[in-house]
């Protein structure tokens, strides 16, 4: 193979130092995949003999510094992957030897400072501690693109930042980073994708995020601190974001009137927040919808609210709404069958709505023959698998009534408000003991609910 340019043995697990003695007399690799493989530092130090390689991916090996210093002679290399190995900072230090390196993965690593790399465009030292990403030469700053850093701890963070050319630089993961000060951020006004979730960033820290919000795209701030101040700072700041991510909040639909000002949105995650649908302006006074505000996001594709207390009827004023995603939820038939869907709505999840039976998700699916509806008993509707005997039994199906119930139950809660889905009042563990009473999740007709959900029949 005097040809081959490229080989990828990545995750073969019986390749060992004995194979690689093989491999290394293909002068004219380029390209090198060996990432959790069976190979050693001696078989490592074996690749030294591709002196053509301008890829070489290591990941998962357990090599030392002792391999890595043996390297050194492959001076085309510009991708470089050694995550999860032994490396320290003193292995570290011979990485300066490859002056084309523009990619670098040292996650999972001892690796606690980098030198100086003047090509450098992506790095990644996720779950690593990271003091200083160009060695002791406080005037080289790094060209960086993409910086991923999930999971790791910073000694100065204000230091590593300041060593980043700040024009360049459009994509941060932080994602799982213990910090909540921001700002090292601050120069930061060319970034596109922001990752903060899983971190310990509050609402204070979003006044940072708003300063370099103009060209951003991408945010998560999922499973963070913030409630809903946090969409009212970022509000006419972050004019060009695409993707918003608040899942695992306390944001509630106060948010909303701030997230309609986002005009660029196409994808929110709001799920497992307390988004339930309405507002009132005073603990007494009548609900207010609150989804219609979204209408204003011309270009909203997906919104996702699984495990959130909302009705599905509410979204039915999200006309321009693409993929909905409604999961986990306690969803009735009637809750569904009086779902008025957005004109553009091609896909509706309903996984996991387990109240519903096979009888409303057909009825809905041959009103809306253009929605994809996705939940666990579709394939059982198919066709294919439809017998003679649950046809007939379809036949005595109950209809499901549409009529709205005002509750009456737990009044202190749920006052004046009326509820499509009477179930909502209840918690999930208390709807968990119902569904035991089921013999089927497709027929309903025979089984005795208790009395407060006879209603819903």
């Amino acid at each position: 193979m005097s040809m081959l340019k490229e080989l990828d043995l990545s995750r073969c697990s019986r390749i060992t130092d004995a194979g690689i003695k093989h491999i290394v007399s293909i002068d004219s690799l380029e390209k090198l995949h060996l990432s959790e493989t069976g190979l050693t530092d001696n078989g490592v130090m074996l690749i030294s003999a591709l002196k053509g390689l301008n890829l070489l991916d290591l990941g998962g090996i357990h090599m030392t510094d002792k391999a890595l210093r043996s390297l050194q002679v492959l001076t085309q290399l510009e991708h470089l992957d050694i995550w999860g190995s032994e490396i320290t900072d003193e292995g570290a230090s011979v990485l300066k030897a490859f002056t084309r390196l523009r990619f670098l993965n040292v996650s999972w690593t001892h690796v606690t400072r980098l030198p100086p790399l003047p090509n450098m465009k992506y790095l990644n030292m996720s779950n690593c501690t990271i003091y200083s990403i160009r060695g002791g030469d406080s005037e080289v700053h790094i060209p960086l693109q993409k910086f991923t850093a999930s999971a790791a701890s910073f000694g100065d963070i204000d230091e590593v930042f300041s060593s980043i050319v700040a024009s360049s630089f459009s994509f941060l993961d932080m994602s799982g980073c213990s910090l909540s000060n921001l700002y090292g951020l601050q120069k930061m006004k060319s970034l596109e994708h922001l990752d903060l979730s899983l971190s310990r960033v509050t609402d204070d820290a979003i006044e940072y995020v708003a300063n370099i919000g103009m060209k951003l795209r991408y945010l998560s701030l999922k499973n963070t601190g913030i409630t809903s101040q946090a969409p009212c700072i970022l509000a006419g700041t972050v004019p060009n974001l695409a993707s918003l991510s608040l899942a695992y909040t306390k944001v509630d639909d106060s948010a909303l009137v701030y997230i309609s000002m986002m005009p660029s949105l196409r994808v929110i995650d709001l799920s497992h927040t307390s988004i339930k649908g309405f507002t009132r302006a005073e603990a007494n006074s009548e609900k207010v919808l609150s989804l219609p505000l979204l209408e204003h996001l011309i270009y909203l594709e997906s919104l996702n609210l699984e495990d959130t207390p909302l009705a599905l009827h509410a979204l039915s004023s999200a006309s321009n709404l693409i993929h909905l995603g409604f999961c986990g939820s306690i969803l009735s038939n009637s809750g569904l069958l009086q779902f008025v869907p957005p004109a553009q709505l091609h896909v509706l999840d309903l996984s996991g709505c387990w109240v519903l039976t096979g009888y409303a998700i057909s009825s809905f699916r041959s009103h809306h023959p253009v929605i994809e509806v996705r939940h666990e008993l579709i394939q059982e509707l198919q066709p294919s698998h439809i017998g003679t005997s649950q046809v007939h039994k379809s036949r005595h199906l109950p209809r499901a009534k549409t009529k709205v119930v005002n509750s009456s139950a737990d009044s202190s809660r749920h006052s004046g408000i009326f509820f499509v889905d009477q179930r909502i009042k209840y918690s999930r563990e208390k709807m968990l003991e119902i569904q035991d009473l089921t013999q089927s999740n497709s027929v309903l007709h025979d089984v005795q609910l208790p009395p407060e959900l006879r209603r819903m029949e």
